[in-house]
């Protein structure tokens, strides 16, 4: 039995590496895409003006052992040994180190919050054994509790990170596909050749761009293998001008080069930084895209195939430059000259693909991280397209989609230099990790329990780096550095005015929901004639009647025989499990059926489409109802005046709706069914109940009276809302509520598209917002 159990044991520890280094393989694809193309463009950035490649080789050598260097210890050092292990269950990315730190902080941004979801198993915080920071980390936390300015200043810090990530979902593709092009350089004179770089980058791009709504599931599998060829083939460069030109290249690595580099180049050292720091574009996509793979398929990625390869392929670049130094014209310089002229054409092939790969991993992204903000209540409504019903997070968002082409197209042809293109993506590049590197400083503090000592060690050693690298990018600010600054404050102040409208509003709905009191005086009927159907109106209030309630109460003379209040809303968590989804509860007595249900979706949660929804939806509302009215279950004698009660409800209950021509009555199946009589052909919605929990006849009934209104179909009521800033208000608010709001409110998605409700069913009624 003991030979039995250990042969199992060992097949299943070689399904489970097989499955680590399937992953590992596709995350090649996926993740390196950006990071493996920067030998393109890397010493061509560094040579451009700020220093020159003499006989002496001090240059080449210093930028060599700064490229190594700076590899070791962000992608490796940084990224693979700490940052990969601050996941939010699974996911990576800025919003997910902010959602982690607002949870562990209890604080947070989303105004609807409730105390039932900190309840949700992807909520609750790992407990840790560390304790030696115990006293750092309730001080820190005391203190971002207390002070709302600075919860502002780390929304700020998290937005601007997320800012300056869209900006390289516009630059990576200009500056991998420009860089792609550049062999032909080589093949003409230095009058003709960027008259057809431009336009050839430029082609390239709209067809990038165009395809983008097919998804990439259809030719994903073809990504790995793309850039495995391309890290296989600049490593075998490499290892030929290394071999062939100078095999003692490897002294670079030494840090003497460096300090001898600064010493000698001294302020045009510094300032070449900005092209030095491009050797690691794309390692935040390592964190950024953790949940699509492991963190262990990551690690093994990197560390056996991606950093050698890049080392082989930067050491072959200098083993070559340092035996050519007549260098006629600066883009002499660039990588393609360091290819063997016989193979120059398909290498230059190889890495368009290449680049292809890449831009397609950064624009996937940025579709991602769009879509997080937008769910976290931090950007105008989009509507998202799920391209692939199998693959988690590939998505499109038209018009995302394009808007990132034409700002890409409008910075390839307004630079058309690597130099100019290197500065902005360098910048945006070093402000995302700067923003990792401040964010990890809490996480260490607060998450890990870590010593303060030890985050304070971390935040300065990473932080000094790449703050060196950030003021080398930032002084270059007219030299193509001004591109993503500008950027990031155009999206700041759109996320800004969004997330500003938004709590306004949500402030305005609780001031002014109606009293449960004022419901109940009513009577049953509500003042009006109950009709078949169930209808659903859209608030975000948690608790509470919204005002939209009070309309229809006074103005129309019939109303449905079902009324359910629905909130759909985020919580600060990646993903929630469909049994905590939704949460219900009664407005109210039971004879008046108002339900409130809330359903709460992660801000990596695909929302599903309005049939599906529909029938979750009134399944939990059953599944509620059963739950109560079982004689096992004491609940049923709770007071239903307390209409803040509610219970976590799964779809535990299924639906089926068939069609039936004749009277049918309930079987003797293994399920107990209650349905509705059924004398014409008509579609019949049925409830497949357990057999075990016996339910009390009112339940019955109110079941019955739930299949009933679902046959009849359902109705969203939606608001649409107008806001205007108050009389007196000062400028800055009228400017910002009346113009800004406004204008993102008209010209974004509204409520119908980003809950996926027909337009059949839906009525919308106009509200004026005075916040």
């Amino acid at each position: 039995m003991d030979l039995e159990k250990g042969q199992r044991t060992r097949t299943i520890q070689k399904q489970s590496w097989r499955s680590v280094l399937m992953l590992a393989f596709q995350s090649l694809g996926v993740v390196y895409g950006d990071l493996s193309t920067s030998p393109l463009y890397v010493y061509k950035s560094t040579f451009a003006d700020d220093i020159e490649h003499t006989e002496s080789n001090d240059e080449i050598y210093g930028v060599l052992s700064f490229v190594f260097w700076t590899l070791t210890l962000i992608p490796l050092l940084k990224y693979v040994f700490v940052v990969l292990r601050a996941d939010d269950n699974g996911e990576g990315g800025t919003f997910a180190l902010y959602s982690l730190l607002c949870r562990h902080g209890s604080f947070g941004f989303l105004p609807s919050g409730q105390l039932a979801d900190v309840e949700l198993s992807a909520y609750k915080k790992k407990d840790s054994t560390a304790t030696a920071g115990g006293g750092a980390a309730s001080i820190v936390k005391r203190l971002l509790e207390k002070h709302h300015a600075l919860q502002l200043m780390l929304l700020i810090l998290a937005l601007i990170g997320t800012c300056m990530v869209i900006g390289d979902g516009i630059l990576t593709p200009a500056i991998s596909v420009f860089s792609a092009v550049s062999g032909l350089e080589l093949a003409m004179s230095k009058e003709h050749h960027k008259y057809v770089e431009v336009p050839i980058a430029c082609l390239i791009l709209i067809c990038l761009f165009a395809l983008q709504h097919y998804g990439t599931h259809r030719l994903g599998f073809l990504f790995a293998p793309i850039v495995m060829i391309w890290l296989l083939c600049i490593s075998i460069i490499g290892v030929y001008n290394i071999y062939y030109w100078n095999p003692h290249v490897y002294r670079a690595f030494s840090p003497f080069y460096m300090y001898n580099f600064l010493k000698k180049t001294q302020r045009g050292g510094w300032m070449s930084l900005g092209g030095i720091l491009l050797c690691i574009t794309g390692s935040e996509a390592m964190f950024a895209d953790l949940g699509h793979f492991s963190p262990l398929s990551i690690k093994i990625a990197f560390t056996s195939v991606v950093y050698p390869s890049l080392l082989l392929a930067y050491m072959g670049q200098a083993a070559y430059l340092s035996q050519h130094h007549i260098i006629q014209t600066d883009y002499r310089i660039g990588f393609y000259v360091s290819v063997p002229e016989r193979i120059r054409w398909p290498v230059m092939a190889i890495a368009i693909l290449a680049a292809v790969v890449g831009s397609q991993a950064v624009i996937t992204g940025t579709f991602s991280i769009i879509k997080q903000c937008s769910a976290l209540g931090c950007f105008p409504r989009v509507k998202i397209v799920h391209t692939s019903s199998k693959i988690h997070g590939q998505i499109y968002i038209p018009e995302i989609n394009w808007i990132l082409m034409i700002l890409c197209l409008a910075v390839t042809i307004g630079f058309r230099d690597t130099k100019l293109l290197g500065n902005a993506s360098g910048l945006a590049v070093m402000t995302v990790m700067l923003v990792t590197t401040c964010l990890m400083f809490l996480v260490i503090v607060l998450c890990w329990h870590q010593s303060i000592i030890l985050a304070v060690c971390f935040i300065l050693f990473f932080g000094s780096i790449e703050a060196l690298y950030f003021s080398a990018s930032l002084i270059k600010f007219l030299e193509g550095a001004w591109f993503p600054l500008a950027l990031c404050v155009v999206f700041m102040i759109i996320m800004y005015i969004w997330h500003y409208g938004t709590i306004k509003k949500y402030e305005f709905d609780v001031e002014n929901k109606v009293s449960i009191n004022w419901l109940l005086s009513l009577g049953p009927t509500l003042g009006f004639v109950r009709v078949r159907g169930i209808g659903l109106i859209h608030t975000e209030l948690v608790s509470g009647i919204p005002a939209i309630f009070s309309h229809f109460v006074t103005n129309l003379p019939a109303f449905h025989q079902v009324v359910v209040f629905l909130c759909i809303k985020s919580v600060p968590v990646p993903y929630v499990h469909p049994q905590e989804r939704f949460l219900v509860g009664r407005v109210g007595p039971k004879e008046y059926r108002l339900y409130r249900v809330i359903v709460r979706y992660g801000y990596q949660d695909i929302q599903k489409d309005d049939l599906e929804f529909e029938r979750d939806l009134v399944c939990s509302i059953a599944e509620f109802i059963r739950s109560q009215g079982s004689e096992l279950n004491g609940l049923a004698e709770e007071t239903d005046k307390d209409e803040g009660q509610m219970t976590v409800v799964g779809t535990g209950l299924r639906i089926r709706e068939e069609k039936v021509e004749v009277e049918d009555a309930p079987g003797t199946s293994a399920s107990r069914e209650i349905l509705s009589p059924v004398i014409v052909p008509k579609k019949q919605v049925r409830f497949l109940l357990p057999r075990s929990p016996k339910i009390k006849e009112d339940a019955k009934e109110e079941l019955q009276e739930l299949l009933e209104a679902r046959e009849a179909g359902m109705a969203f009521i939606l608001g649409h809302e107008y806001m205007r800033a108050k009389s007196g208000s000062s400028l800055v608010k009228r400017l910002v509520v009346d113009l800004g709001y406004e204008f993102l409110r008209r010209n974004c998605r509204g409520p119908m598209y980003a809950f996926s409700i027909p337009h059949a069913s839906t009525l919308e009624v106009a509200m004026i917002y005075h916040v």
